[in-house]
């Protein structure tokens, strides 16, 4: 039977996961077992935190919208408008933007924002 040489393989396999846990601190960078674990444990936290990244950015461009409609000037006068009540008047209106969009409209171009708001109203 030939003789199997393995540590190439197995060197290999390791370099892998160190590079991977390269930028941890202390131990979890430089022992094999403590990186293994490590590098699940980061994997498994990024796969959570991706759902809570995607909530956590829905609700900043919620809160930007409703800070732009908040107050507009119409005939004169201020009125007050709330986010779901100008979200409900796009969807009436068949303007089909989502938030991510209309958030970026609202704090980059404040000018297309009014004419959407203004389109909305009447």
């Amino acid at each position: 039977m030939t003789r199997v040489i393995r540590g190439y393989a197995a060197r290999r396999r390791r370099k892998k996961i160190r590079l991977f846990a390269s930028t941890f601190r202390g131990t979890h960078s430089r022992l094999t077992r403590t990186t293994i674990q490590q590098k699940t444990k980061a994997l498994v936290s990024s796969h959570q935190d991706s759902g809570k990244k995607k909530r956590d950015f829905r609700r900043l461009w919620i809160t930007r919208i409703n800070a732009v409609t908040r107050f507009r000037e119409i005939r004169q006068s201020r009125i007050f408008y709330s986010y779901s009540y100008f979200i409900h008047s796009l969807y009436k209106n068949q303007l089909f933007l989502n938030r991510k969009i209309l958030a970026q409209i609202a704090i980059s171009n404040k000018n297309c924002f009014d004419m959407i708001f203004n389109k909305i109203i009447k």
